[in-house]
């Protein structure tokens, strides 16, 4: 009788414990079905957007540029990353529109199968426009040194611009040398010489620059 008691009582704490336990609620089963796993290229591609939005323009088409040299791409992937690329050195704060060309190019030669070639044909017809317009103006006598300067680095001749530009004492507006910043052709550092170029980055950041090469 006592082993019999014994059993029962264990029986009823383990059903206790069963109707006490809490049913997950519908927000954790949520969590539980809808968890997704980002892709190294969807987050690389999330980080280029952040590079962008935070105004670093020049550091998305950096990681681009890297994403090129991914095996694991697939032909889909990789024709979206030239458009990007494209699409971000054809833009406002790009400063290279051959490069954009050389791009869009690419997409049409290498991945007409893809749904980016359409969209690459479009921009590519706006590039080669630009870089057309862009030239002539560079061709005209009365285009001045500063003028000139702004258009090498728009068609992303950028060591013709640098060369410009020190040659000539020039003090470029603070997108472009931010550009040349982000590019690599302005560092800061106290141990380098020659003329400071102050260069306020889109979140107030404030920078004292010069040459990175100072023997050129």
């Amino acid at each position: 009788m006592i082993r019999l008691s014994l059993a029962a009582a264990a029986s009823a704490l383990v059903l206790a414990a069963c109707t006490s336990a809490p049913a997950p609620t519908e927000d954790t089963a949520m969590m539980v079905t809808t968890t997704e796993v980002i892709s190294p290229y969807e987050l690389a591609m999330q980080t280029v957007e952040e590079l962008v939005t935070a105004g670093n323009t020049q550091a998305a088409v950096d990681r681009l540029t890297q994403l090129t040299g991914d095996p694991a791409l697939s032909r889909d992937q990789m024709a979206e990353v030239l458009y990007r690329r494209g699409e971000l050195r054809l833009g406002e704060h790009g400063y290279d529109t051959m490069g954009a060309i050389e791009d869009f190019e690419e997409v049409l030669a290498d991945y007409s199968d893809t749904e980016w070639s359409t969209a690459a044909a479009s921009l590519l017809d706006s590039a080669r426009g630009k870089a057309t317009s862009l030239n002539a103006l560079l061709a005209q006598p009365e285009t001045t040194r500063t003028q000139k300067f702004n258009i090498l680095m728009e068609l992303g001749r950028h060591d013709d611009a640098t060369d410009l530009m020190r040659a000539n004492d020039l003090t470029p507006d603070n997108d472009a040398l931010l550009a040349m910043y982000q590019i690599g052709y302005l560092c800061e550092g106290d141990e380098l010489a020659g003329r400071t170029y102050d260069v306020t980055e889109p979140d107030g950041t404030f920078h004292e620059l010069r040459f990175c090469d100072t023997g050129k």
